[in-house]
């Protein structure tokens, strides 16, 4: 058995990469703990239900996209929007490498599968959204107050479409066997559409 001082992290570990390569209701409490090194006993210390697990997924894969973001911000208002696409193609990039494939949306996959059957992780997830969704809409807003973005276009309409499309891709790329490099091409694509000519 592994250290029982990083039970928590490697338990949220393990179970981040097997929802990713199976889905929710295929992995078991015991499948984790395999994965994860710990006995059944440390995963209900640290985790009530399954579900409670599935949320600090949730959470461990929102605060990596936000963490990338703020990476990659750039210099101009322009190169911060484009920092978007770059976050998410790297993070899909990376699980590519994983697995071999694109593997789809962590939060997209939770919520196909369970957002008819599991009201309080819907709620989760729908959350994790809406955090993208904000940070999403203070870089949108930077471009508009600096000029960047075309005449009529709103910020907050922005962010929404950037967060359907990144979805939507990433979901056309998992079933189409496409790269992951797609997926930032097509959002820079979107950027590119609403920011003023010459913008960089």
């Amino acid at each position: 058995m592994g250290r029982t001082g990083d039970s928590r992290e490697r338990i949220v570990r393990a179970s981040a990469r097997l929802l990713l390569s199976r889905s929710y209701g295929s992995v078991s409490v015991d499948d984790v703990c395999a994965a994860a090194d710990v006995r059944k006993g440390s995963f209900y210390h640290f985790f009530p239900s399954k579900a409670d697990l599935a949320k600090a997924v949730v959470d461990l894969h929102t605060d990596a996209l936000l963490d990338r973001l703020a990476a990659a911000a750039g210099t101009s208002a322009a190169a911060r929007l484009h920092g978007v696409a770059d976050a998410v193609g790297a993070i899909q990039t990376r699980f590519e490498s994983r697995f071999g494939r694109v593997v789809g949306c962590p939060f997209g996959n939770l919520a196909a599968e369970l957002s008819t059957v599991d009201d309080t992780l819907r709620d989760h997830v729908a959350s994790a959204f809406a955090r993208w969704e904000r940070e999403f809409a203070v870089i949108c807003h930077r471009a508009h107050q600096d000029g960047a973005l075309r005449d009529g276009v709103d910020p907050d309409r922005l962010a929404h479409s950037l967060l359907a499309h990144t979805q939507g891709r990433i979901l056309l790329a998992k079933v189409g066997g496409h790269s992951a490099a797609d997926v930032a091409t097509g959002l820079h694509e979107l950027i590119d559409v609403h920011l003023r000519e010459g913008a960089v």
